[in-house]
Order: C-alpha cells, then structure tokens, then sequence
C-alpha cells in the first residue's frame, strides 16, 4: 500500500466563546518541511503541535494552519478611553467636527484599543491537540485514496513494461540473425578473401557484445520485485525510485546493444512508461 503526499485535512472545534479551525495541506518534499501558522496567543504551543505533526506525517511541504474565531460575547480588548480623550482634544484643535465624527477619527489612531493577553487554558489546548489528531486521520485517509490511485497506474505501467519485455525476447532470435547476415553481407561486400574459422569467432565473438540475455533477465527480476514492494504494508516512494533507477539502468542497455530497429522501438516504449512512473513517484510517501 503506497501513500500520495499530496493531502488535505481539516477539523472545526466550537467551544463555548469560539470557533477553531485546524486546516493541514501537504505536498511532495524530499523531508517534512512544516510551515506553521498560529494566532500569537497560541505561540508557547508551536513546538508541541509541530511534534504532533510530524508524529503523524513521515514526509512532505506541511501548511498547518490554525485559526481562531470568537463567537461569545466575552472578549479581552478594550477601549483605551484615556488615549482616546486626548486623540479627540488634538484632533478638534487641527480642525473643525462633530464629537462623533472626532471620535471615528479617533479610534483609527494607533493603541486605541488595549488586549490583556490571556493564558492559555490546559483543557483548551487538549480539545485543540484532539482536534489535530482528527485533521491528520482526515489527510492521512486522503493520501490513502490518492495513494490507491497511483498504486493503480504504476500497476498498469510494470505490467504494459513486462508485455513489451516479452515482445522483446520474441524478437530476439530475429535480431541475432538479421545482424549476423548483416555482417556477412557487409564482409562479402569487400571482396576479400577471408579465413572462415576466424572469421566465425570474430563474429562469435561480436554477437557475444549484443547479447541481451543478462539484461532481459535483470529486468524481469526488477519489475517484479517494483510489485512485491508495491505491495507491501509500508509506503516506500524512496525504495520504489531506486528499483525505476536499476529498470531505467536495463532498459537503456537493451536498447544500446539492440542494434536492430523494431527492438528499438519497444525499448522507446518502454522508456516512455517509465518515465511517468517516475514523475508520480514524486508524490508517493
């Protein structure tokens, strides 16, 4: 089972005077990369949330998010009367205004309002932490989903990979023998006289150059195991990447000692579904 690290998640927590809301979105990183943002009376709490983050998120870029809204009619902000009052008695010296219209002034200035900062109640903060146990289970099932998808294309791609393997091996005896008339013709062609012995253990010996035995072999063996790993209880996007670098590694060795057009062309194909293996293992877990 393989896991995207493409997600989002979120959980709302009403209490009594407010409203918070976790939000977690995640995309493809080499390392877990949290970015945090948090109402500065939560600040003391960052690092443990970031702990609880990164407890349930192996790897990704993080936007953790949390936003607070206040829906009770208590509130810790009050209006400085005093810096008010003196704003209002300079503002009616630089120029005529009604009293309210002074007082809307006024109240524009900077430090008219004055918040008693509040701590952060214990029985507040556990109700936040569950709340961001629930929004990582909610990202966790999206990456879950959007993992079982790439886990079906990578399938489909390994198997239509395996399919032009099998194409390969078909044309294999083909491709020896239309290189060995080719070599034949090309020496007949010189006009020369040649020795026979000699001339079949070179050619022996050139064959041996092109052979794609080893390969063909190797290749199976490694879209295999890409299936077993695919398979298995833990996403390994980092493990899957380095089995498509040893299939890429086979791959362009058959088709560099193909020296035969239509073996070409199924190795062009399969280049190119291991291509887009590759571009979706950047999201994988």
């Amino acid at each position: 089972m393989i896991q995207s690290m493409t997600g989002y998640g979120k959980h709302v927590l009403q209490l009594s005077n407010k409203k918070i809301t976790v939000e977690l979105k995640s995309l493809n990183s080499k390392n877990l990369d949290i970015n945090a943002r948090i109402p500065q009376a939560y600040k003391s709490k960052e690092l443990p949330l970031r702990k609880l983050i990164a407890d349930g998120l192996t790897r990704g870029k993080i936007d953790f998010g949390l936003y607070v809204e206040m829906t009770g009619e208590e509130t810790s902000a009050e209006i400085n009367t005093a810096i008010v009052k003196k704003y209002m008695e300079q503002l009616g010296k630089i120029a005529d205004g009604d009293q309210v219209k002074l007082l809307e002034l006024a109240l524009r200035m900077p430090d008219t309002l004055k918040t008693d900062k509040e701590e952060l109640d214990e029985a507040e903060f556990e109700s936040i932490q569950d709340t961001v146990l629930t929004a990582l289970e909610n990202i966790n099932l999206f990456r879950t989903e959007e993992g079982n998808v790439l886990e079906k294309d990578f399938t489909e791609r390994i198997k239509t990979i395996a399919v032009l393997l099998e194409q390969v091996k078909s044309i294999d005896p083909e491709r020896v023998a239309v290189v060995k008339e080719r070599l034949e013709k090309s020496v007949s062609e010189l006009k020369v006289e040649v020795d026979a012995n000699r001339f079949e253990q070179e050619l022996i010996y050139y064959l041996e150059k092109y052979d794609i035995t080893e390969e063909k072999v190797r290749l199976a063996n490694h879209l295999n195991y890409f299936k077993e790993t695919l398979a298995t209880a833990d996403s390994n996007g980092k493990k899957l990447g380095f089995i498509c670098q040893e299939i890429g590694r086979e791959i362009n060795t058959i088709g560099s000692k193909a020296n035969y057009a239509p073996m070409q062309q199924l190795v062009v194909q399969m280049k190119d579904e291991l291509e887009k293996i590759k571009e979706q293992l950047l999201n994988v877990l």
